[in-house]
């Protein structure tokens, strides 16, 4: 299972008005910033390093607009394991699947609760009936199909 270390790094308001910035646009140069928060651009540079050492600021992605590439259905499914021991077997097999984008362990009526993508519902027919499904460890699934996705953001830093 991942444990998170607890370390809480402080971090004062100019470095929260940076990550507010660089969540917008990651590419956003540092001279700006500099003007805008009336610093100097090294400054700037500095305090990214020292967030990155930190590891508050994890790498630089792009994000992908999934229906531009045809992946219209999204949908959640919550997973029962046939027993507890069996987690880390599963969460293996699951990683095998293209399909299946984020993977949560949980408390309630799940043990484990996906995050899956496909083009069609045909095609998320066929993930569930010849992937998920045949899975032995599992002892039943819950599927809910996401309509809307509403809301969409990074935590405020």
């Amino acid at each position: 299972m991942h444990t998170n270390h607890h370390s809480t790094i402080q971090i004062d308001q100019l470095d929260q008005q940076i990550l507010r910035v660089l969540t917008q646009d990651a590419r956003t140069p540092y001279a700006e910033m500099a003007k805008n928060f009336g610093v100097s651009p090294g400054t700037i540079h500095v305090r990214v390093e020292k967030m990155r050492q930190a590891g508050i600021i994890e790498g630089t992605k792009i994000r992908i607009n999934e229906r531009k590439l045809g992946y219209d259905v999204c949908c959640f499914i919550g997973i029962i394991l046939k027993s507890a021991k069996d987690y880390e077997a599963v969460i293996a097999k699951l990683k095998q699947f293209d399909e299946v984008v984020e993977a949560y362990y949980t408390t309630g009526n799940y043990s484990i609760f996906l995050k899956v993508m496909t083009h069609t519902i045909e095609e998320l027919h066929r993930v569930l009936a010849t992937k998920i499904q045949l899975i032995d460890e599992i002892q039943s699934t819950e599927t809910l199909i996401s309509m809307q996705n509403p809301i969409l953001r990074d935590i405020k830093p």
